[in-house]
């Protein structure tokens, strides 16, 4: 991830021409990139862990001058831990969704953090896009629905970029659906 904590939301924007071998029936209406957001970036992160350990650091040194030598090494365990936690939450950031709509198809690839691809095709014609909604967060869940299964869309979105990505792509489905 770049220094600039970057948006959730990447790309909904409707396409233009098709490439050379897409017809006009698979030229994409639109095309999604959804990926987790996160608010740190690296040189937040570095100055965070600076920081961690530097106050870790002096407090057991503190605690080591009175003679409390195991409570060092228990600073320097929770820096650890801080650490990993960080890594962990970055590494489940490389998570991303692609969502493409054309007239005879509807893709929904995910790609996990550890980089296995999952794809499902549905014919927008007969598939749902299903939202759940609570009262005071807003969109809880979305998934497409066809052909007895269904695919959960942006669950990692925050509640802003569920909305306009909702909106969007329920808006690309009806004019694939009307072409």
């Amino acid at each position: 991830m770049d220094d600039n904590a970057s948006g959730s939301l990447s790309d909904t924007s409707p396409t233009g021409a098709a490439s050379p071998d897409e017809t006009a029936a698979d030229a994409p209406l639109f095309r999604a990139l959804l990926v987790p957001h996160r608010s740190l970036g690296r040189s937040g992160f570095r100055n965070l862990m600076l920081f961690v350990g530097a106050v870790s650091l002096v407090t057991g040194v503190g605690f080591l001058l009175k003679g409390a030598w195991p409570v060092f090494g228990f600073f320097g365990l929770d820096v650890l831990l801080v650490f990993v936690a960080f890594r962990a939450s970055y590494r489940a950031a490389q998570a991303r969704e692609e969502v493409s709509v054309s007239r005879t198809d509807l893709l929904v690839r995910k790609t996990s953090p550890k980089g296995k691809v999952e794809e499902s095709h549905y014919n927008p014609f007969w598939a749902r896009f299903r939202v759940a909604r609570h009262a005071e967060i807003g969109i809880t869940r979305m998934a497409v629905t066809g052909q007895g299964r269904t695919t959960e869309i942006g669950g990692f979105l925050n509640p802003d970029d569920r909305e306009s990505f909702a909106t969007a792509f329920g808006e690309a489905l009806a004019t694939a659906r009307r072409s």
